[in-house]
């Protein structure tokens, strides 16, 4: 049977026979579902990366769009789900939406492997991850219905927490899983090409052109620099030997045929197969939909028609402004995530007059954004039980301020050597630091909000979630026009500091200062607890 009987989580005695084991085994169950939901939704923005390495002409906006597109998917598909709950019930929905994932997963395995895949197959398969994205807007508010208010907050922190690792998971693992035939079977290796520079050959320069090239180790006995008369360097010749293999020299000359520039490489040709990215998951998906098909069971609901669910989430204002919040929390988690590795590579890979060999590979570090951002999440849950959200979300909102500021400041955003590259890297970890602390903070704080109706704080949930899950189609959209139009990501931040004070703002007005209209300050000091039982009883007939 899918529906269940019977569902009073506020009843302690229910809560204590029967409703804890099944609440938190469907928090199981469906968490393991929602982690391979956020690596199907980002697995595009690991890939992408690979793709010009492998043979794929793609130029840079071409790259961000790929980025991009399971956002916009991902949004859409939120507002879909955002209805399904409550009429096809947890056990139905989540399960179909498991399988549906291994649809782009399968056809992005085959797309990578032929460099000749037209660009159009692969906006397709980056819309289709965005299914991935989309069933958010069932998995969340479905478990806020099995859990008393007293612990939304850490069942939701935790859900949102490992669920959102996928993320990092995805962008940790598809460096590592692509090296080898893991599923080698399923497909034959693309050739991968890098140029890395040579660290054991020095060049000084002197009023531009290089005065001496000192060469130490073993290739001191393999090179040899040519001179002209007056001292300047005119070329340098590599023997062929087993410590210069696979080294080539690129020497820029000036019309004198005297020496500007040189620079000596090491080109690596290996094979990976980037095909495991995406086929891995495969397995992960067919359990996962197995597992949700049999255990999952759907809390009993009064199912609400469409329009009473779309009057309930804009008849008032609280459902605008927690909309607000939450893209300005969760919306910059997932943006962010999307377009932190295409940040790397445009902005510290084509650095004017640095060799491109010294570039740092994106995948390196953008995992570990979505990674801090994950793990505040489930840790903090407990304490915006405690403290309440709202206080939370606001240093959330002044965090990412402060982080938009430093990038722009800083002078991050438009580098002049690979020197400011720690500091944009800390200052991006700190963005999804603040970026998670408000997601959990928000998890806990729009139930409570919706206290006199759990039906309607579940699909609050789902609402907000639906609009927020644009974040990675707007802002890799918006970052890639902003460095393409404007030659940096300037601008695109700036309108984000305004759009985080905004949001701090709301925040601080209705939902955090004493006596806010709909305040959350911890467990017995909400605005529910602070108003009397007669106006409990209004409020909970008003809203059926």
């Amino acid at each position: 049977m899918s529906w269940l009987k019977r569902w009073e989580p506020e009843d302690s005695q229910f809560w204590k026979t029967e409703g804890s084991g099944r609440a938190w085994g469907t928090l199981s169950v469906t968490t393991f579902s929602l982690l391979a939901s956020f690596a199907t939704w980002f697995v595009m923005s690991a890939v992408v990366v690979r793709l010009p390495a492998i043979g794929f002409k793609f130029d840079t906006m071409q790259l961000f769009w790929l980025a991009a597109m399971p956002g916009l998917s991902g949004g859409a598909m939120r507002t879909i789900h955002f209805f399904l709950i409550p009429i096809f019930g947890t056990r139905l929905t989540i399960t179909v939406a498991t399988f549906l994932k291994l649809i782009p997963m399968v056809w992005l395995g085959f797309a990578v492997q032929n460099p000749e895949t037209p660009y159009t197959h692969f906006l397709i398969i980056s819309f289709l991850c965005g299914f991935g994205g989309g069933d958010f807007s069932s998995y969340m508010p479905s478990s806020s219905l099995f859990f008393p208010k007293r612990l939304q907050g850490t069942a939701m922190g935790l859900q949102a927490g490992i669920g959102n690792l996928g993320v990092s998971v995805t962008q940790f693992i598809t460096p590592w899983i692509i090296g080898f035939a893991v599923v080698g079977a399923a497909g034959a290796p693309q050739l991968f090409t890098k140029a890395t520079p040579v660290f054991d050959v020095k060049i000084t320069k002197e009023a531009g052109l290089v005065k001496d090239v000192v060469v130490v180790g073993k290739l001191a006995e393999a090179m040899t620099v040519v001179k002209n008369e007056a001292g300047l360097v005119q070329d340098v010749i590599i023997a062929e030997t087993d410590a210069t293999k696979g080294m080539k020299t690129e020497v820029k000359k000036n019309e004198a045929g005297v020496v500007t520039d040189l620079t000596v490489k090491k080109i690596i040709k290996k094979d990976i197969w980037l095909q495991n990215a995406a086929f891995w998951y495969v397995p992960y998906l067919l359990i996962a939909g197995i597992i949700c098909g049999v255990y999952l069971r759907s809390v009993p609901m009064k199912k609400p028609s469409i329009a009473k669910i779309l009057k309930d989430m804009t008849d008032n204002k609280h459902g605008y402004f927690m909309t607000w919040t939450y893209i300005m929390t969760f919306g910059s988690f997932a943006g962010f995530a999307a377009s932190f590795p295409l940040m790397i590579k445009t902005i510290y890979g084509n650095i004017p007059g640095m060799d491109a060999a010294l570039a740092p590979d994106p995948l390196k570090y953008a995992y570990i954004g979505p990674l801090i951002g994950s793990v505040i999440r489930f840790a903090g849950g407990p304490l915006s039980d405690k403290w309440g959200g709202s206080i939370f979300t606001q240093l959330s909102g002044v965090g990412l301020i402060i982080g938009c500021l430093t990038l722009i400041f800083g002078g991050l955003l438009t580098p002049t050597s690979l020197d400011s590259f720690p500091m944009f890297v800390w200052t991006m970890l700190w963005i999804f630091l603040m970026a998670g602390i408000g997601n959990f903070a928000t998890f806990r704080q729009y139930p409570i909000v919706y206290a006199f109706n759990p039906r309607m704080g579940a699909q609050i949930l789902g609402w907000t979630g639906a609009w927020a899950a644009y974040g990675p189609f707007v802002f890799s959209s918006l970052i890639g026009g902003s460095i393409t139009k404007y030659g940096s990501a300037i601008p695109f931040f700036a309108g984000a500091a305004v759009f985080y004070l905004i949001g701090s703002i709301i925040n601080w007005v209705y939902y955090t200062k004493p006596g806010a209209e709909r305040g959350d300050w911890g467990v017995g000091k909400t605005w529910w607890d602070r108003i009397s039982e007669s106006e409990r009883q209004r409020y909970i007939s008003m809203n059926p």
